[in-house]
């Protein structure tokens, strides 16, 4: 399971496979036609709200984090495209936040990992009969 992170000024790189923007709204400057992408996920996006709080400040990133996983949490189905090609093979979580370290792509992935690795659990422990 890899799952990778780029800003969506990056080049895109054949180990990238599938790409998907995890923007509410659409970056500045980028055209559609030049971002190379599956899908663009809006709904895995953080709220306007919850977006406008953060502010990209480093010194509200656990908070966002639990907000945003509160969030994510509340929106299952927006998950599936995101989970199901990350079983398939590689992915690629665009963003467009300058902020390389504190943003709504770098919370995603772990969030996403952590979906992914309790489900394969889930289904060992299915398997086994525990």
């Amino acid at each position: 399971m890899m799952i990778h992170i780029k800003r969506v000024y990056e080049e895109e790189a054949k180990e990238d496979g599938e790409r998907f923007l995890v923007e509410r709204l659409w970056p500045r400057g980028i055209k559609k036609e030049i971002l190379h992408i599956k899908a663009w996920c809006k709904e895995v996006g953080p709220s306007t709200d919850l977006r406008r709080w953060f502010n990209h400040d480093p010194a509200k990133w656990k908070e966002f984090q639990s907000r945003y996983r509160a969030e994510l949490d509340g929106n299952p189905a927006a998950l599936h495209p995101l989970l199901d090609a990350a079983r398939r093979g590689p992915i690629t979580l665009i963003y467009s936040s300058h902020d390389r370290e504190h943003n709504n792509a770098v919370a995603l992935a772990s969030y996403l990992k952590e979906q992914l690795v309790g489900a394969k659990r889930q289904r060992h422990a299915a398997k086994s009969g525990a």
